[in-house]
């Protein structure tokens, strides 16, 4: 599991992207995506044609980290193909790292207090 600090914000192309980049072709595709700088310390996450391979590229504020994970048997769960990415919650980010369907995770609402009178 890699844990985020607060604030941190998790980015996901979700159109296929070559896996054969690395550091520096990955973060040359994060201004055009997501009209962020690839050094702000955020998540960007980036799938392959078969959806069965995933990297991460993370700015941990000494160096431009690169994580990659494959699965062997089944796919991720990924969003629709549309133009630019999504954005991920922590919770989210966590789930689909262990190949899990984050798209139907909604926090519950908040419960209400009673109105007094």
């Amino acid at each position: 599991m890699i844990s985020l600090a607060p604030g941190t914000k998790v980015y996901l192309a979700s159109k296929p992207v070559s896996m054969r980049l690395g550091f520096d072709g990955l973060a040359a595709l994060v201004r055009p995506l997501f009209d962020q700088e690839p050094y702000a310390g955020h998540v960007f996450l980036f799938r392959s044609r078969r959806g069965s391979y995933l990297k991460a590229l993370y700015w941990d504020g000494t160096g431009l980290c690169l994580f990659a994970k494959r699965l062997e048997r089944h796919r991720f769960v990924w969003p629709p193909l549309v133009n630019g990415g999504v954005v991920l919650s922590a919770a989210q980010f966590a789930l689909l790292i262990e190949a899990m369907d984050w798209r139907r995770t909604v926090a519950p609402e908040a419960p209400r207090l009673p109105v007094q009178m």
